[in-house]
């Protein structure tokens, strides 16, 4: 089904192959702008589909998409732009993409798909790191980055451990408490359904 908000999502999927091809031919000033829109409405395809009551499966796993497809062509572009930037923050930059991997093919290990938790701690994360990489490539403000490379780091212990708990998959699981409940209703434990 395409709405309003599943588009918003496809935009972002589409707008990696321009990102990539920006980064490639050194333009920082565009990358940065296209980038900051695709960042903009990543809050923004969440916010149109609960407001508008369209929220679907199907959206959950465009925006997941559109999540992955970003965030793993990131730092290949800041690579190309910025190859300084990387070298000096290899540490964080590695905690940052491995927080961001180890979750995503744990599910795929799991489930064959990605997870779409969407949780509480992922938005938290998200917004971080969304914030603190602008702050960094536009002004080469480097604490928040390295900061919010922690919360992603607690956030993918969350989600991984989530994963564990599911006995099968389910797209926007708000927290470790909440997949307990979900597991338990799942297993038959439990009449009352989770919230």
């Amino acid at each position: 089904m395409l709405n309003l908000p599943n588009s918003v999502s496809l935009f972002r999927i589409i707008s990696v192959p321009f990102l990539l091809y920006l980064a490639w031919i050194h333009q920082p000033r565009p990358f940065l702008i296209l980038l900051m829109g695709s960042f903009i409405t990543d809050a923004l395809d969440g916010f149109l589909a609960r407001k508008w009551n369209q929220e679907s499966e199907l959206g959950a796993k465009l925006d997941s998409w559109a999540d992955f497809a970003i965030y793993m062509s990131l730092p290949l572009c800041v690579w190309w732009l910025w190859p300084d930037l990387i070298r000096g923050e290899t540490l964080f930059v590695t905690i940052a993409i491995t927080s961001y991997i180890f979750p995503i093919l744990f599910g795929f290990l799991k489930y064959r798909r990605l997870t779409s938790y969407h949780s509480w701690g992922a938005k938290v994360s998200g917004i971080l790191i969304t914030i603190s990489v602008f702050l960094l490539l536009a002004a080469r403000i480097i604490c928040p980055f390295r900061i919010a490379a922690f919360v992603l780091a607690l956030s993918a212990i969350e989600e991984i451990a989530i994963t564990l708990t599911l006995t099968k998959w389910q797209a926007n699981v708000l927290s470790l408490c909440h997949a307990i409940q979900i597991s338990r209703h799942q297993n038959g434990e439990s009449s009352i359904p989770p919230r």
